[in-house]
């Protein structure tokens, strides 16, 4: 593994935790942000000595790279309390997916075509080098997948040569090879492939599921 990095996850949810479970479990040190980090006191304290807690603005300034794993509707809430400067310079990773949700209707996207959520965290936080990934896969398959036909891909985007590059690190440490398709418009892309994820997952009423590009 590359040299241990400090991260930091804004949000303590299932994506946020199973990433963090991971990125501890492979030798970095991480803290997880969140609106009242005393919530999540019995979570952190099971889940070792390289797992901490703070706010947002706390995890942010930690961070040598930062995580974004919220909810879509509390995205932008998430960022000004982690306070942009505080990313400044710093490879984030955007996992999040720009979902609405309606009762009884399966979940939609709430940006398309001409725009995406990676391209609008990134001018949330113009300063940062931001980098989407992780936003095509459940939780429960983002560390060290296994599948039948070998491991699946992760497609990432962004706009920095370099951030993609570490990313790309955590990736495989994660067990995950990658395919990088571009700046961060390919976010127009990626995200509706988490509505295609979630469509199969209705239909077929498994969760067990990824992508992969074959080649030959």
């Amino acid at each position: 593994m590359a040299q241990p990095q400090k991260i930091g996850i804004l949000g303590s949810g299932d994506v946020g935790r199973a990433l963090a479970a991971g990125l501890s479990a492979v030798g970095h040190p991480v803290m997880v942000g969140s609106r009242d980090p005393a919530k999540i006191d019995a979570w952190i304290a099971s889940s070792g000595a390289k797992v901490s807690s703070g706010t947002f603005a706390a995890t942010a300034a930690y961070a040598e790279v930062a995580i974004l794993a919220t909810l879509w509707s509390g995205t932008q809430n998430a960022l000004n309390l982690a306070n942009a400067s505080n990313l400044a310079g710093k490879v984030l990773i955007d996992a999040t997916n720009p979902l609405v949700f309606v009762a009884n209707t399966p979940p939609a996207l709430a940006i398309g075509h001409t725009d995406s959520g990676g391209e609008q965290v990134q001018r949330w936080v113009p300063g940062a080098r931001v980098v989407k990934a992780f936003n095509t896969v459940g939780n429960a398959h983002m560390v060290n997948p296994r599948f039948p036909g070998g491991p699946p891909d992760m497609f990432i985007c962004g706009n920095d040569t370099s951030a993609k590059g570490v990313v790309t690190t955590i990736c495989s440490a994660l067990g995950w090879p990658t395919i990088d398709i571009g700046g961060i418009d390919g976010s127009r892309l990626l995200e509706p492939l988490c509505i295609l994820w979630v469509k199969h997952g209705m239909n077929s009423g498994s969760w067990n599921h990824a992508f992969k590009l074959l080649r030959r």
